[in-house]
């Protein structure tokens, strides 16, 4: 099979029908072998019932139902482990996405070698409030993640080889950062293609303000576990290092202070608890050695949470 194409939705129902008939009428069009996999991310709307409907006229539509709302990475990871193409794209629902431009995608993927292309949304028809949040979290990206010819890591429009997709993982809200874990996974051939961005013609956006807050702690969170997530003792056992000898330091001070002033007949002074400094090297200690425990325990369960991408499918066709 030439080509999966993965869509995750959530209340799309008036959008399927034009969506999968333009797939379908491109897939044609280029004498492509493909499937369409639509996972309903738990929709009230209809839109599972309206893909059962889609399916008996179009033999390429499979669809997998969530029991209830997961989120977009869950949709895309559970349509990533179901695609069977040597090249898989991803889509949102609601058309902003052209269908128009898989061919040039699945191209660049099979000649050009690419393990990954993502769409660049360059003329967008967003207001600022989103816009320029989301200028701001690429700038960052870019700079923690050292890929730095992508200008929108967010791009729901984006074209795979199958092996990154039967090679990564993706689960909390970690589709904003696909490029960057498949980076981690090995996969650094990554591209970028202009595509572009037309105006939402059903329904609203399922995202509000919370995805900027949300986004900068999965931004931190896959910097840590992609830097450190098979060695967490290497980041928090270093941190323990340094406070436990910052404190050590400050007590050895104290105490060699307190001694030379005994040794010389000096005035003895003020006694050590009244020293700033000794609270000070109390914390450092203490903390240092919570620091290197943790350290021990993040090392044991480094990679143990079998369960933490399985979800509840209701229902596949």
């Amino acid at each position: 099979m030439n080509i999966s194409v993965v869509v995750p939705l959530y209340n799309e129902v008036e959008s399927l029908p034009e969506l999968t008939s333009w797939i379908t009428e491109v897939m044609n069009k280029h004498k492509f072998t493909f499937e369409i996999i639509l996972v309903d991310d738990g929709s009230k709307d209809g839109s599972w019932e309206m893909i059962g409907k889609l399916q008996q006229n179009n033999p390429f539509i499979k669809g997998i139902k969530f029991r209830r709302n997961y989120g977009k990475s869950a949709a895309l990871n559970t349509g990533f482990e179901a695609a069977h193409g040597d090249v898989v794209i991803t889509m949102d629902a609601d058309l902003q996405d052209s269908p128009d431009e898989i061919p040039e995608l699945y191209r660049r993927v099979t000649e050009e070698n690419y393990d990954l292309i993502s769409g660049w949304k360059a003329k967008r028809h967003d207001p600022l409030s989103k816009t320029i949040p989301t200028k701001l979290f690429n700038l960052a990206t870019r700079r923690m993640s050292g890929i730095h010819n992508l200008h929108d890591f967010n791009c729901g429009l984006k074209a795979y080889r199958k092996a990154v997709v039967k090679n990564i993982e993706v689960y909390g809200e970690m589709h904003r950062y696909i490029p960057v874990i498949a980076k981690w996974a090995g996969f650094t051939k990554i591209g970028e293609q202009v595509v572009e961005h037309r105006p939402r013609k059903y329904g609203k956006t399922k995202f509000g303000m919370s995805r900027f807050v949300n986004g900068f702690l999965d931004l931190l969170s896959i910097f840590f576990v992609g830097k450190f997530g098979k060695r967490p003792m290497h980041f928090f056992g270093s941190m323990g290092v340094l406070s436990f000898l910052a404190g050590t330091v400050c007590a050895i001070w104290i105490i060699s202070e307190k001694l030379y002033n005994i040794a010389h007949g000096l005035p003895p002074g003020r006694q050590p608890t009244q020293n700033p400094l000794f609270y000070f090297a109390l914390v450092a200690v203490i903390l240092g050695s919570q620091l290197f425990l943790t350290g021990f325990v993040a090392e044991l369960v480094a990679r143990s949470a079998s369960e933490r991408n399985k979800y509840q499918i209701e229902e596949t066709i």
